[in-house]
């Protein structure tokens, strides 16, 4: 197996090799996503311990029964097979992998949250700092076409002087995977801002362009409670006499999964663990965690939260997380001292101070589920990892690991601060790694 690191700014005269650990949703999209070109990506080898995913993985990429594994430990006990394992496991299961490939020569790329913990995301950035492995955050929304724009015209409203950005779950969507999924409970995963906004706190770092000094934050579960569940409801929405006014029925998500496409058809799959049959949707509403009452869960993570920032040079941002939202793309404004930017994911407007005049740039690509691929991210996240390995050009990697736990130590700042009514001040210090 020729060493990356012993070729770092040369191209190679082969695909590059790489291992799934995780064929979830993530790790299935990513290892697609890289075997589209064939010339420049090979997927080698698979760690997943649901019999049912991991055939189904080791049968689409073709792998032979010796390179199909259980466990990731199972993978690592035959040393470096490949030149880069994706990571995708569950969130608490990220520190152990990441630190043994680190340590056997792998380059990492690793889903987010890094990890549940800030003792361990910090683990995982010494680990590559220890052993020079290039670990990459799936931070996609750096890498969308929306995104590069963006960041290419705001020089043309002058300095930023403050953000407000708003990530709107949908109240689906929130249903699903923050009240009836795995990530329903911060004992059981990790808390809400860290498992779905951990990219928008990022994000703002990246378009922002400087450390964040101080954090505050507000909010918690207002509404998926048992004291609001309505008069007469059941424990699930499939034997619930109130069940058709529910706008958070389980029947109706799950039922028009199997006739519509996007998000409802995606979640729908998570739903039944793949089948797209009506057989499959009675079965898992009437037995599984996705057809409970929203109010009748066992969820505890927020449903709403406000995090404020101050970055150096006194640029404050503030950002919003709600579940209670239709399902669409994120809404920023950048407020500049020469113009205003607004972006919706796909439109950037900028509206000049001087001329009075508004300029609108469509950066062609919209919508930000993960069946449409976080309108480009995926993708181009993905051609990034596999280009930077297979030519030796690290620089293509936009989300490091260095400035990733940086972004998440933000986020878990925002998470103390709520919970202890405080304002967090981070630290002024040299970064760790």
């Amino acid at each position: 197996m020729i060493n990356l690191r012993d070729h770092i700014g040369e191209a190679l005269d082969r695909p590059i090799t790489l291992a799934v650990v995780g064929a979830g949703a993530r790790g299935t999209a990513y290892a697609e996503l890289a075997a589209r070109r064939p010339d420049r990506a090979r997927i080698v080898a698979v760690a997943e311990p649901r019999a049912a995913a991991r055939q189904e993985f080791a049968a689409r990429h073709a792998l032979p029964p010796e390179r199909v594994f259980r466990d990731w430990k199972e993978l690592a006990g035959l040393g470096r097979i490949a030149d880069a394992v994706i990571v995708a496991t569950l969130d608490a299961d990220h520190l152990a992998p990441a630190e043994v490939f680190a340590e056997q020569g792998y380059d990492i790329l690793l889903e987010k949250p890094i990890a549940p913990t800030e003792a361990d995301t910090v683990a995982i950035g010494e680990a590559a700092a220890r052993t020079g492995a290039m670990i990459a955050i799936c931070h996609v929304m750096r890498y969308t076409p929306y995104t590069r724009r963006l960041r290419e015209v705001l020089p043309r409203i002058g300095d930023v002087v403050s953000v407000e950005h708003l990530e709107p779950v949908g109240w689906y969507h929130f249903a699903h995977s923050f009240v009836r999924g795995n990530w329903r409970r911060a004992d059981e995963a990790t808390f809400a801002l860290l498992a779905k906004s951990c990219h928008d706190i990022d994000w703002l770092g990246h378009v922002v362009g400087r450390r964040a000094e101080r954090v505050s934050s507000f909010g918690g579960l207002r509404h998926f409670r048992a004291e609001r569940r309505p008069p007469g409801a059941a424990d699930r929405c499939l034997e619930c006499p109130i069940e058709p006014g529910c706008p958070y029925s389980a029947v109706r998500l799950y039922r028009d999964g199997l006739r519509d496409g996007g998000t409802k058809q995606y979640f729908t799959r998570v739903m039944t663990g793949g089948p797209l049959t009506e057989e499959a949707v009675t079965a898992a509403l009437a037995e599984g965690p996705y057809g409970r009452c929203v109010y009748a869960s066992d969820n505890d993570v927020v449903d709403h939260q406000v995090v404020t920032i101050e970055y150096e040079g006194g640029v404050t941002a503030s950002f919003t997380m709600t579940a209670f939202t239709p399902l669409e793309n994120r809404h920023t404004k950048l407020f500049g001292t020469a113009g205003q930017l607004t972006g919706d994911g796909r439109f950037i407007r900028i509206y000049d101070f001087l001329s009075e005049e508004t300029t609108i740039i469509d950066t062609s690509l919209d919508g930000s589920s993960a069946a449409e691929g976080h309108a480009g991210g995926d993708a181009a996240l993905i051609e990034s990892f596999v280009t930077a390995l297979h030519e030796g050009r690290p620089e293509l990697i936009l989300s490091g690991i260095q400035e990733s736990v940086d972004s998440h130590r933000v986020v878990f700042a925002a998470e103390r601060a709520r919970r202890t009514a405080t304002v967090q001040t981070l630290s002024n210090g040299e970064h760790p790694l």
